[in-house]
């Protein structure tokens, strides 16, 4: 317990001291950071461990704009993509670039068998991976590819498809189990 709470306090520590510079490109385009572990900042938006006032993930680029409205942009790994899943029964929100701050899945804390092929049949996944507090699915996988998911629990089923292309969305929220 003690370790989890070193490690949220240095997560948040290092974004608050990325947020926290001046923006010397006021009028024109946010700060760009690029020091710190985009894998790990958001993860802990996802977790809800850190918190803004918005945090988007793009396919190119996450944007945090803190409380007092500083605006700082992250770029994304230019060979993965980020792309968040809300497995439903019930109840969905339409999405397309996902937002770590307001995002909310129905799902919270369960635990889902995922499977993903690329368009040649290769396994990417095949592993029982848990929703989040915010009942989504966060995966990074390799850029410019078209993606069959299957994702299973307590004999409830559903299949899609995703890519992950040049803007293609981050957000997906369309995979109903029936």
């Amino acid at each position: 317990m003690k370790l989890k709470m070193l490690m949220v306090t240095l997560f948040a520590a290092i974004f608050l001291v990325a947020c926290n510079g001046e923006n010397t490109n006021e009028g024109s385009s946010p700060k760009i950071e690029e020091s710190v572990d985009i894998k790990e900042l958001v993860q802990e938006f996802s977790a809800r461990n850190i918190t803004a006032k918005s945090a988007s993930i793009s396919s190119e680029k996450l944007v945090v704009t803190e409380n007092d409205g500083k605006e700082v942009t992250y770029e994304l790994p230019e060979d993965e993509f980020f792309v968040s899943i809300a497995p439903f029964i019930n109840q969905t929100h339409p999405c397309q670039i996902h937002s770590l701050t307001s995002c909310q899945g129905e799902l919270v804390n369960e635990q889902f068998d995922v499977y993903i092929e690329d368009a040649d049949g290769n396994v990417v996944l095949d592993k029982t991976i848990q929703t989040q507090v915010n009942g989504f699915i966060d995966l990074w996988l390799p850029r410019d590819q078209t993606y069959s998911i299957t994702i299973e629990q307590d004999g409830k089923k559903a299949e899609s498809e995703f890519s992950t292309f040049k803007n293609d969305g981050t957000c997906i929220t369309t995979i109903q189990l029936i």
